[in-house]
C-alpha cells in the first residue's frame, strides 16, 4: 500500500482505523440482532420500522451537523436509488436470508462484498485489481465453501440452505450496486448525511409498500425487547454506522471501504456461537481461516490507486 499523509499507509491513518473497527463492531453485532427479531412480525415490516426510525435520526444528524434538509433534483434522483437499492432490496434479502442460515454465516458471505465492489468499481471508474487481489479473494472463496458446507451438514433442509445463500448472494449484488453508486461523482457532490437521510426515507416508503403487498396491513409488536432490537438496528447500527462507512467509501473507494468485512465476520460468528449455538467444526475453522486469510491477502495486495 502507499503512504498516505504523514507517510502512514491509508489504511492505517487514525480517520480511517477509528472508522473502520466501530463499523465492523456494530455491524458484527446487528446480524444477531436482526436474527433475534426475526419472527416477531413479518420480515419487511421489520425493515420498514427500522428504516423509518433511522430516516427520522438521520435527518436529525443532518441538521445538527447544520447540513439542511434540501437536495438538488440530481441528489433525489440518487437518493431514490440508493433508498431503493441499499435500504429497500438489500435488507430485504438480508433479512430473509437469515431465516435459513446462522448470522454468522451470512456475515461470512457477506464479507466477499468486496469482490463486486471491485468489479463495479473496475467497470465504473476503471480502478484496477492486482493479481494478489485475485488470488486472496480466490483464497476466501474457498475457505466460504468450506463454511456452506459445514453449514449445510448442519441443516435438516439442505434447500433451505441454497435458499439462505442465494437470498444472501442477491442482496450482495444489491448492496454492491449501491455501495459504487454512492462513490459516483454526482453523489459525492451531495451532502453525505442529507442524502443518507433522504434515502433512508424513500427506502422506508419502498419498504412500506412491498411490507403491505407481501404482508398485509402494518403489524408492531409492543414487546419491549423487540422494540429495543428495532432501536438497536435503526439507530446504532444505520445512523451511526452508514455515515462513516460511505464517508469511507468516498475517501479509499468501494473496494477498500468493504475491507471491514474482514473483521465483521469474527465479531459475528462469535455472537452466534454464544447466542445462536453454532457448532464449530475443523471444516468450519479451516474455512473460517483461510476465508479471513484471504481477505486480508486481498486487502494488502489492492492497487494502492481508488
Amino acid at each position: 500500500m502507499s503512504a498516505g499523509h504523514g507517510g502512514h499507509p491509508p489504511l492505517l491513518r487514525p480517520g480511517v482505523v477509528v472508522p473502520f473497527a466501530l463499523v465492523a463492531l456494530i455491524w458484527g453485532s446487528t446480524w444477531f440482532a436482526i436474527k433475534d427479531g426475526i419472527g416477531a412480525v413479518p420480515v419487511s415490516w421489520s425493515v420498514t420500522w427500522r428504516f423509518s426510525l433511522a430516516a427520522a435520526g438521520m435527518f436529525a444528524l443532518a441538521l445538527a451537523r447544520g447540513e439542511g434538509l434540501r437536495l438538488t433534483a440530481t441528489g433525489q434522483r440518487v437518493a431514490l436509488m440508493l433508498g431503493i437499492s441499499q435500504f429497500c432490496c438489500n435488507f430485504n434479502l438480508v433479512y430473509r436470508a437469515e431465516q435459513y442460515l446462522t448470522s454468522g454465516i451470512v456475515a461470512v458471505l457477506f464479507a466477499m462484498l468486496m469482490v463486486p465492489n471491485a468489479l463495479f468499481a473496475w467497470l465504473a471508474f476503471r480502478q484496477k485489481s492486482t493479481r494478489g487481489f485475485l488470488a486472496g479473494t480466490a483464497i476466501a472463496l474457498a475457505g466460504i465453501v468450506l463454511l456452506l458446507i459445514h453449514e449445510a451438514r448442519l441443516a435438516p433442509l439442505g434447500g433451505q440452505v441454497g435458499l439462505g445463500i442465494a437470498l444472501t448472494i442477491s442482496a450482495i449484488g444489491v448492496a454492491s450496486f449501491a455501495n459504487v453508486l454512492q462513490a459516483s461523482p454526482t453523489a459525492r457532490a451531495q451532502p453525505m448525511v442529507t442524502m443518507l437521510a433522504w434515502a433512508m426515507l424513500w427506502g422506508a416508503c419502498a419498504d412500506f409498500a412491498l411490507a403491505w403487498i407481501t404482508s398485509g396491513p402494518p403489524v408492531l409488536p409492543l414487546d419491549p425487547r423487540y422494540l429495543g432490537g428495532v432501536a438497536y438496528l435503526a439507530l446504532i447500527g444505520s445512523v451511526v454506522t452508514f455515515p462513516l462507512y460511505f464517508q469511507l467509501i468516498r475517501e479509499l473507494g468501494p473496494g477498500r471501504a468493504a475491507y471491514n468485512g474482514v473483521v465483521v465476520p469474527i465479531i459475528a460468528m462469535g455472537f452466534s456461537t454464544v447466542l445462536e449455538g453454532y457448532r464449530w467444526s475443523l471444516l468450519a475453522g479451516a474455512g473460517a481461516v483461510l476465508a479471513l486469510a484471504g481477505l486480508v491477502v486481498a486487502m494488502r495486495a489492492r492497487n494502492p490507486s481508488r
